[in-house]
Order: C-alpha cells, then sequence, then structure tokens
C-alpha cells in the first residue's frame, strides 16, 4: 500500500534530505542533509520514523503539495512556516493526517528559513551513496522539488492520536541573534583589529544565501598577506574571508576543501539557529573556548535525545487496541454495562 503525491509547485531549494551522507568528505562529497538537523529530526521523531528517514526541506519559496491516493500522518517542524491543508490553517510544528483529494501549502511564516515535511511511511525517492540527502549543486540524491513531480510513500500510516502540536525544542532558543564562535584557525592570516571587529560587531545576513553559504555584511576583515593558503578541509560552520574581506559562513552543502583563511568556526550547537536566520538579519559573533565549544556540543547533544525522545508518541498498548474492536459483537448488552 502507498500514498501517491503530486507537486503542484515549489520553490528553489525545496529539496529531499535525509540525515545526511557522511564519511565521504576525502571523496570531495559533503555530508549533505538538512540545514537545521533537530527540526529534520523532530518531524520524523514525532511520527516514529526512523532516525534519519527522508523528509522533504521546505525553503522560503514554499511548496504545494497534492495528494492524489492513499492517506497518512505529516508532520511539519522547523521556523514559523505557514501551513494550510485543504483550507483549513495552522502553524508549523504540526501533525495532520491528509487523505486523497487534500492539499497541503507550505509557506514562509514570521521567521526562520527552512521548515520539513515528514510523512508517517517511507518516501521512495533515488538514493545516492545509500542516502537520500540532497546536494543542491550537483542534484545528487533524492533530488529537488518542482512543479509535476509525483512520488509515493511507502507503507503510509494514518496517527489520529499524533495530531496536533510538536512542542518545538526549547533548550536551542537561545539568545536572540547571538552565535558561539571557536576563533581560528588562521586568525593569524588577519589583521588583529580584524579579529576584535569579528567578535565584537554586527553582521547582516545578505541574500546570497543557499545551502553552501551565505556571505555577511558588516565590517571588512582585513589579512595580513596571506591571501591564500594551501587547500585544506572545511566543515559546516567554517567562517572563510575572501580578498575584500568579506566573511562567508559554509552551511550544509560547503564545499570540502578551500584555501581562503578561516577566522572562526560556528560551534555546532549554533549551527541550526543560525541556518534558520533570514536575508536582513543582524546577527552577533561571541568568541568561546575550544574546551568550551566541546562542553556546549556534548550537552546540546544529551539535550537533543532528550528532547527528541520526549515527542515521540508512545505506542499503544494491546489492551488499548483491544478495546477499540469489536471482536464479539452482541454477546455483551450494552445496556448492561456499568
Amino acid at each position: 500500500m502507498v500514498m501517491r503525491i503530486r507537486v503542484a509547485s515549489a520553490g528553489p531549494l525545496v529539496s529531499f534530505q535525509d540525515a545526511g551522507r557522511p564519511g565521504n568528505m576525502r571523496f570531495g562529497v559533503p555530508a549533505s542533509g538538512p540545514m537545521d538537523r533537530v527540526a529534520h529530526a523532530a518531524a520524523n521523531s514525532a511520527l516514529g520514523n526512523v532516525p534519519g528517514a527522508t523528509a522533504i526541506e521546505v525553503s522560503l519559496g514554499g511548496v504545494v503539495l497534492d495528494v492524489v491516493s492513499g492517506a497518512a500522518t505529516i508532520a511539519v517542524a522547523g521556523g514559523e512556516f505557514d501551513v494550510d491543508v485543504h483550507g483549513t490553517a495552522m502553524p508549523s510544528w504540526t501533525a495532520v493526517t491528509v487523505r486523497e483529494g487534500d492539499r497541503v501549502n507550505v509557506r514562509p511564516g514570521r521567521s526562520g528559513s527552512w521548515t520539513y515535511v515528514a510523512c508517517a511511511g517511507e518516501l521512495d525517492v533515488p538514493h545516492w551513496l545509500g542516502h537520500a540527502a540532497t546536494h543542491s549543486m550537483s542534484g545528487f540524491g533524492g533530488g529537488t522539488l518542482v512543479g509535476g513531480n509525483e512520488f509515493d510513500v511507502g507503507m503510509p500510516r494514518v496517527a489520529l492520536e499524533r495530531e496536533g502540536e510538536i512542542p518545538p525544542p526549547g533548550f536551542r532558543r537561545g539568545a536572540a541573534h547571538v552565535v558561539r564562535v571557536v576563533v581560528g584557525p588562521q586568525e593569524r592570516h588577519f589583521e588583529p583589529a580584524a579579529v576584535e571587529a569579528f567578535t565584537t560587531s554586527a553582521y547582516t545576513l545578505t541574500d546570497a544565501y543557499d545551502r553552501m553559504g551565505v556571505r555577511l555584511d558588516g565590517p571588512s576583515l582585513a589579512l595580513a598577506g596571506a591571501l591564500s593558503i594551501p587547500s585544506e578541509p572545511v566543515v559546516r560552520g567554517s567562517v572563510q574571508v575572501t580578498g575584500d574581506g568579506v566573511p562567508t559562513v559554509l552551511l550544509a552543502d560547503h564545499q570540502t576543501t578551500g584555501g581562503y583563511p578561516k577566522i572562526a568556526t560556528v560551534i555546532a550547537p549554533d549551527l541550526d539557529r543560525f541556518a534558520q536566520l533570514r536575508a536582513g538579519d543582524q546577527v552577533r559573533f561571541a568568541a568561546v573556548r575550544a574546551d568550551d565549544a566541546v562542553l556546549a556540543a556534548r550537552t546540546d547533544a544529551a539535550d537533543v535525545d532528550h528532547y527528541l525522545a520526549s515527542i515521540v508518541l508512545p505506542g499503544r498498548t494491546l489492551s488499548h487496541r483491544l478495546r477499540q474492536q469489536n471482536l464479539i459483537g452482541g454477546a455483551v448488552d450494552p445496556s448492561s454495562e456499568r
């Protein structure tokens, strides 16, 4: 049994993403995966899907999906997007059951750049190197969504008991638009005033923003001579600075090596929140020590695990299921029940 979905329309950078494709950077292949990893995991966990299951990552371009056949419960998590299911408006961070003939319209709301639509079931999409995560530049993986596309959801499940609000991860809120970084590893290639400016000034996200990274507008970061360094591995969160002194924060589809000096690296617990900022938003970078960043990452990982476990709907007991079935109809006189 399958549920079939048709894409009525989709904005740019709307794609299929599983949890990512790790372990291939030595071959020049970034991990890709969701821009907001916790929101992606939340959408799947709320429905009881396996960890890292494929979901639809929706950009500010939005997406409109038509249910051609079948039924399943879906979850939308991430940012503050607006969701409309067959004329009924609801916010993101919610689960709802959709059926044949329903139209699901997901569009940007008050804040956030990415949200995720997960289905209770298995999205039947292409895999590359064992994963459905889509690399935006090459298209490898599940692929981007365009109007007219159709895809199936295998083993769809209707979970009426799951419908309603999905609690967002409150522990991830933090100070508004303050992002922690570890300075380096090439801070020696910058003028001392540049490092101070980067960690004390406000920067604005520009519209040069995609899954590879985002350029920032703010004080120019003057180099102390070396524009180019031997190419070396880069990671998600690296802050590269080009010869014009403009910093770029690398994101999910970042290149695997780079020769521009890196003034800092955004720490892992703050990357999802940073990725949810929009062009025009301001951000400040607060420097922390490397050992503090490690402690923050460990604490955050434990908090994420606890949060995801808390939103999983416990399976109903056998007694609960039996009470919903008319196993021996007529054997008991309902009027005699007390």
